[in-house]
């Protein structure tokens, strides 16, 4: 299914691009989000919703695949499974920001792919969840990221000032220091790097040999706080209700023919006599 949101924001544009696409710093913006591992340009973590008093956490990863920082443009592939076995998510996000007065505002259109119990609420009530999501999260972006703005930075000592002779006389008196050492350090130094020039350089074709490469990537653990899971029926009440009324009602139908039928039944048997 494909949905379409978008979203308004007061900071220019390039500030909000910025923000937006540090999926680190917005995570924790995310409703029933919660981003736990980084390797490389892969995003890891969980998503967790609930349908009354059943729920299901989606563990998955999140990268983006384009990204045009001219054009303020952005695509994440996002892919989950329900860690219980029970369905999978994959999700496709396009992203835009356009300025918008002072502010910005960003379009997103997602192409969704749900599996299990929650893909039985259907496209009406996804497109409600996710927008009422989005308005929470650009809610929590405004009032945790983008009102804190830039950390000052420290000023850089004035020219002339008691604090930047200062540190020239150390500065000077450093270089004095080093210059003595560095006399009597190179001789050493040259002395040391022949004998040590004939390893070095078999140590190297040793290397190569053996078929060194990088390092691999390293993964950084996120400590972030844990996610309260998204509530479907809080969050869509009103379009969970329009599906499920139909079928109450016809339950209701059922029931009545069905206790009318034996009340019918009863009060034709009162007047028979018994059977001998």
């Amino acid at each position: 299914m494909e949905l379409s949101n978008e979203f308004h924001v007061s900071v220019p544009v390039d500030v909000a691009w910025a923000v937006l696409t540090d999926l680190e710093r917005i995570a924790p913006c995310m409703p029933g989000a919660e981003l736990r591992e980084v390797e490389g340009d892969e995003y890891r973590g969980i998503v967790k919703v609930k349908v009354g008093p059943i729920s299901a956490q989606y563990k998955g990863t999140a990268r983006f695949v384009e990204q045009n920082d001219d054009q303020h443009r952005a695509v994440l592939v996002a892919e989950g499974r329900d860690s219980r076995g029970q369905g999978n998510a994959s999700a496709t996000v396009t992203a835009t920001a356009v300025p918008d007065g002072t502010g910005t505002t960003v379009s997103l259109v997602t192409d969704l792919t749900v599996t299990g119990k929650v893909a039985q609420f259907g496209r009406s009530v996804m497109g409600d969840v996710s927008a009422r999501m989005l308005a929470e999260f650009a809610g929590r972006l405004e009032a945790d990221v983008l009102s804190q703005g830039s950390e000052p930075v420290a000023d850089a000592p004035e020219p002339g000032s008691s604090k930047g002779t200062q540190g020239a006389d150390d500065a000077e008196g450093a270089r004095d220091a080093q210059g003595d050492e560095g006399a009597q350090g190179d001789e050493g130094a040259r002395g040391d790097e022949g004998a040590r020039g004939d390893e070095g350089a078999r140590g190297d074709e040793g290397a190569r040999g053996a078929g060194a490469g990088p390092r691999d990537q390293a993964v950084r653990t996120i400590h972030s706080a844990p996610a309260e899971p998204v509530d479907l029926l809080g969050t869509a009440g009103p379009s969970v209700l329009k599906r499920v009324l139909p079928l109450g009602a016809l339950v209701g139908i059922v029931v009545w023919w069905w206790t009318r039928s034996r009340g019918k039944g009863r009060r034709s048997g009162m007047g028979t006599p018994p059977p001998a």
